[in-house]
């Protein structure tokens, strides 16, 4: 399935058996023999070779190949060259641009789908209500937000909070992939298909995925459900709390003994 996603529908075929020309056969000479018999030579025929199919590359650069690893970069440095950005169509409505907040140097990144309005007001990630309940995670795994960094796919608000859009998500995650190699966390986990999905690189919905070790450029990554939809269907909260002990085993995290954030509003 993972070709499949990366656009690869048939990367082997089996050869077709090449005909191997038959031996000369031997040619019988005249008996008796009083001259010299000069025999022309015969020319094997060949079948011509199959003709396969040949997959053209990709029109563009992949999101990974984008953009060239920065030395030394830093998330100051980031943010000032992103500026006050007007890259794509978002930043017409925009309040505030949302960059992200957090420890810098954290070994734990969360990154959403984008900002709301609580957000777009404040210029912060994860602040309204679904922010809240962020928060309440983190701290049910024994950390605090200051210890995490959180940060989103698009820094602007989309208009009605509506999914970002490709033109978009692909004007703004060079910034998001600047900021993770900045970090350099052990862990990312991905709140939601959007931020799954620009980091996979995929299309696929993140029920297929969700609450898997996936890899990315060498550091692990686990997809989770957004904390917006836990507050839509409260009986997925469960499913995360699963999703975050993996978390937590791979950073040596106990969290509070007495937490139930899988039941928790």
């Amino acid at each position: 399935m993972f070709y499949q996603d990366i656009g690869i529908q048939l990367f082997y075929r089996d050869r077709f058996p090449q005909q191997v020309a038959s031996a000369t056969e031997e040619i019988p000479l005249p008996k008796p023999v009083y001259k010299t018999q000069f025999l022309k030579p015969v020319v094997e025929t060949r079948p011509t070779p199959p003709k396969f199919d040949v997959f053209p590359a990709a029109s563009g650069p992949s999101l990974f190949e984008a953009i060239n690893k920065i030395a030394d970069d830093t998330l100051p440095k980031i943010r000032t060259d992103l500026g006050d950005c007007t890259r794509c169509k978002l930043h017409r409505g925009r309040t505030k641009l949302v960059f992200g907040d957090g420890n810098p140097k954290a070994e734990l990144v969360f990154v959403g789908e984008g900002p709301g309005r609580d957000e777009d007001a404040q210029g912060l990630p994860f602040v309204g209500r679904a922010g809240k309940l962020l928060t309440q995670m983190i701290e049910a795994m024994g950390l605090q937000r200051q210890d995490v960094y959180i940060c989103n796919v698009v820094k602007c608000r989309p208009p009605e909070n509506r999914t970002p859009e490709k033109d978009e998500v692909e004007t703004c995650s060079p910034f998001l992939l600047r900021q993770l190699d900045a970090i350099s966390p052990k862990v990312i986990v991905c709140l939601g298909s959007v931020a799954a999905q620009t980091l996979l690189e995929t299309n696929r919905g993140i029920s297929h995925f969700r609450g898997e070790w996936l890899d990315f450029r060498g550091r692990k990554l686990m997809a989770t459900y957004h904390p917006a939809y836990l507050l839509r269907n409260p009986s997925a909260k469960g499913e995360v709390w699963k999703d975050l002990q993996k978390v937590m085993a791979a950073l040596g995290l106990q969290g509070k003994k007495s937490s139930q954030a899988g039941k928790s509003s």
